[in-house]
């Protein structure tokens, strides 16, 4: 949409970076640049606009950048502009997961809190064809919905709907139709995020997604206490836990350690290339620092009940990011 196309009609709108280096193999930017949903007048959007375009030189993309070998100054900033869906429920989804079957992620509302892990959405396993194999509830407690021209409002969800399944079966079966039609247009498996109207699902996004083979862990480990949660990076690491409940303590955090903490955001991205493996309280298989681990072939396990109280500080822990279990030397 053209700057001179935005109008009243068109709002409540989501305005999103987009630069013309994102999605490649080794740097996929999940969570990088901006965002902003529920853009609803013109003051609003020039804002937003310009703070899209100004993402591509903040310290965070910098960063991330120069990890990649990349130079803000070698690329250039799209702004993509979306009518905003009033969604019952959304999230994001992988066409092929390392044990070969398909996974959705889903929550109340908006999908902004799956993407910054701030919930531990519902994790929904299907198999290559399109069944069903589980679909195991979350902690959804909050959930982000539209104030139909006053921007987002984040509303509490009821502990009966937190804890109850958003999607039906033959919903899962129909979304996961669709990824297997974006699969067939990318050439390749996807991640994607979706949006559920009352008019039905919406495809927001795909970006090609990168399968790396499961690791087979050490029988050791094992015989060893384990939590589980959801498998959100790849492949298997061990070293020492350092349970951190501030990002003042990131300090702490050495070369080769398993970072334990309890919300996984993207602002976390620039730790990755410094620990062996991330557990979360929070979070789930989609979202935006799940998408960066698996970029780097960091395991992750997020959603995992009381990890920060339960894995003791300092302990030799091991992380599964394909099982989706993390386990300690007692």
């Amino acid at each position: 949409m053209s700057l001179t196309a935005w109008s009243a009609e068109q709002k409540p709108a989501a305005v999103r970076s987009s630069a013309l280096i994102e999605d490649r193999a080794d740097a996929n930017f999940a969570g990088q640049f901006e965002s902003f949903l529920g853009v609803s007048d013109d003051t609003e959007f020039l804002t937003a606009l310009r703070a899209c375009w100004a993402a591509l030189w903040t310290s965070n993309a910098r960063r991330y950048m120069a990890q990649h070998d990349l130079d803000p100054a070698g690329t250039a900033m799209a702004v993509l502009i979306q009518p905003l869906i009033a969604a019952r429920a959304s999230g994001g989804g992988l066409s092929e997961t390392a044990d070969g079957h398909m996974l959705i992620s889903a929550t109340w509302g908006l999908g902004t809190a799956i993407a910054q892990g701030e919930v531990v959405p519902d994790r929904i396993v299907l198999s290559r064809h399109g069944f069903v194999r589980s679909n195991e509830a979350g902690r959804k407690h909050h959930r982000e919905t539209c104030g139909h021209g006053a921007g987002l409002a984040a509303q509490a969800v009821p502990t009966a709907l937190a804890r109850a399944p958003c999607l039906e079966a033959g919903q899962a079966t129909a979304l996961g139709r669709l990824m297997r039609k974006a699969e067939d247009i990318i050439g390749m498996p996807v991640e994607i995020e979706w949006a559920l109207d009352d008019a039905g699902f919406k495809l927001l996004q795909a970006r090609p997604l990168h399968v790396e083979p499961a690791h087979v862990p050490d029988e050791v480990w094992l015989k060893h206490p384990g939590l589980n949660g959801h498998p959100a990076g790849i492949g298997w690491g061990s070293g020492r836990a350092v349970v951190v409940n501030c990002e003042c303590e990131l300090a702490r955090v050495a070369p080769g350690d398993i970072l334990v903490t309890r919300v996984a955001g993207p602002a976390l991205s620039h730790i990755l290339p410094r620990v062996a493996g991330v557990v979360a309280e929070l979070g789930g298989s989609t979202s935006h620092l799940a998408s960066l681990a698996r970029e780097r072939g960091i395991p992750m396990v997020l959603g995992v009940l009381d990890a920060t109280r339960r894995i003791p500080d300092g302990a030799q822990v091991a992380v599964d990011g394909v099982a989706g279990v993390v386990r300690w030397l007692a």
